[in-house]
């Protein structure tokens, strides 16, 4: 997957960019009326989720990531979990890194060694342009918050549209309701302690093996987090019934975008999803000052429901998007060129 996103990327970087102008008027256009939004949810503001049983978790851990810390990869057709095992080369150490694994689980579980805390929060929402407004409550008359969104630029050989997450959300003009959510979770807390305590003993294989497991509890908590959202907060997928690998491949209606990742890859959306839900107060997960969530072992991301929301990479944008961006979210152009140094289409 990483290979093939790398050569994803590179052949981005070729490629012809359309002006934001063009780009917007190519975007996704949803037909609100043969495709609603979904339901409101069942509350809305936040719900905190404390001391969230880790043995419901087990069940949701997708491993492949966990072998690729330790650099074991099998080779087709034993790749991922569990087929790995039966790898002449990895598949015996892979065996072995796995039932470790388990024996730290269990004792992680049995003696509350890790704490996973979780908040979810649902609101009223529109598009407006490119951005999404969020509002405080259903008159949607005052805006309590933004969420600015970035639109792919660069040139598409396939007749699709060029996204920005906005598209899934129904234009402000429409005065159809429709409602935004998002979460945090973490399986972080205490970890800091169990990995100081391992490398007091000098155990750097269980120090590694310890922040790995508390990763894929973090991790395997979205997944449960937005099931549960899917299936009974939000409901808008009640019938829903997959299997963990169909989770993992996602098969589901819906996405989890976060900010930092390809379909809104500034990471000061973080602020804004931070101060509308009081994250850090009521989870105790706190933004550092890069932006990275701490404890480490932790998620966030926006809730989109929509049956045509999609992951994208919003990929290299030019400077026309920059500036128009930089000028909505009230920021200068060098600081949002630093924070998306990594997309610029140009030298900045």
């Amino acid at each position: 997957y990483d290979e093939m996103r790398e050569e994803y990327y590179e052949g981005l970087e070729e490629r012809r960019l359309l002006s934001l102008e063009t780009a917007r008027e190519k975007k996704l256009r949803i037909n609100w009326s043969l495709s609603p939004p979904p339901n409101k949810p069942s509350f809305l503001g936040t719900k905190v989720y404390n001391n969230y049983p880790l043995e419901k978790l087990v069940d949701h851990i997708d491993w492949n990531p966990f072998f690729q810390v330790f650099q074991l990869r099998g080779r087709y057709p034993n790749r991922g979990f569990p087929k790995i095992f039966d790898d002449e080369h990895v598949g015996a150490e892979a065996k072995r890194l796995y039932d470790d694994a388990q024996d730290m689980l269990k004792m992680i579980i049995s003696k509350k060694l890790l704490t996973a805390t979780g908040i979810v929060g649902f609101y009223p929402a529109h598009a407006v342009g490119d951005d999404i407004e969020i509002y405080k409550d259903e008159s949607r008359e005052e805006v309590a918050a933004v969420f600015y969104g970035l639109r792919q630029q660069a040139e598409k050989d396939v007749d699709e549209p060029y996204y920005c997450l906005s598209d899934f959300i129904t234009p402000k003009e429409t005065g159809i309701p429709d409602y935004l959510g998002m979460f945090a979770v973490s399986a972080g807390f205490g970890c800091e302690k169990l990995v100081e305590q391992y490398e007091k003993d000098g155990d750097d294989y269980n120090s590694i093996m310890a922040k790995a497991l508390a990763d894929r509890l973090a991790e395997a908590f979205a997944e449960a987090m937005h099931e549960e959202v899917r299936k009974v907060e939000w409901g808008y997928a009640s019938e829903e019934h997959l299997s963990a690998s169909e989770m993992f491949s996602v098969r589901y209606q819906g996405i989890r975008p976060a900010p930092g990742y390809p379909s809104q890859p500034d990471h000061t959306e973080k602020k804004t999803m931070w101060e509308l839900g009081n994250i850090a107060e009521q989870t105790g997960i706190t933004l550092t000052e890069s932006l990275a969530m701490d404890p480490p072992a932790s998620v966030s991301g926006l809730i989109f429901g929509h049956e045509h929301s999609k992951y994208f990479a919003v990929g290299k944008i030019d400077k026309d998007q920059i500036e128009d961006y930089a000028a909505r979210k009230k920021m200068d152009v060098p600081s949002v060129e630093k924070w998306l140094g990594t997309i610029l289409a140009y030298d900045s």
